[in-house]
């Protein structure tokens, strides 16, 4: 039985409703995807981290995107982060984050692609195991 519900018609042909940890990654994705200041009643909810993508990767502008990677993972109760490690490549900042589903103790590592030519965000899912 399932702890969590939820709903996500991103990138389903069929299967609409997601469950637990599926849900918790389905979360941060949708939290990534908003530019911070662009949720109505919630200006402080979203990421800085599109705004980041046309700038020089400095050690100054590294820390604010991991800060603010920080906070968003944080926001949600139902995980814990283990490790944080950002990137640039040809066309963007990938992102990918090693984290803790506590409900199951299920460690995961995610990786989001921000890419600055098409404008869009990518994920990834690698080696869910539990502790």
């Amino acid at each position: 039985m399932a702890m969590y519900n939820g709903f996500s018609t991103y990138n389903r042909l069929k299967k609409f409703k997601v469950t637990d940890f599926e849900l918790v990654q389905q979360d941060i994705f949708n939290h990534f995807n908003i530019r911070k200041g662009e949720k109505l009643m919630n200006p402080e909810f979203g990421t800085i981290i599109w705004g980041m993508l046309f700038e020089p990767f400095t050690d100054s502008v590294r820390k604010a995107i991991t800060n603010d990677v920080k906070r968003i993972v944080t926001y949600d109760p139902r995980i814990a982060v283990d490790t944080i490690q950002l990137d640039e490549f040809q066309s963007g900042i990938q992102i990918t984050i090693t984290l803790t589903y506590l409900v199951e103790n299920k460690t995961t590592t995610l990786s989001f692609n921000f890419d600055r030519d098409s404008r869009t965000l990518s994920q990834g899912v690698y080696g869910a195991s539990n502790n």
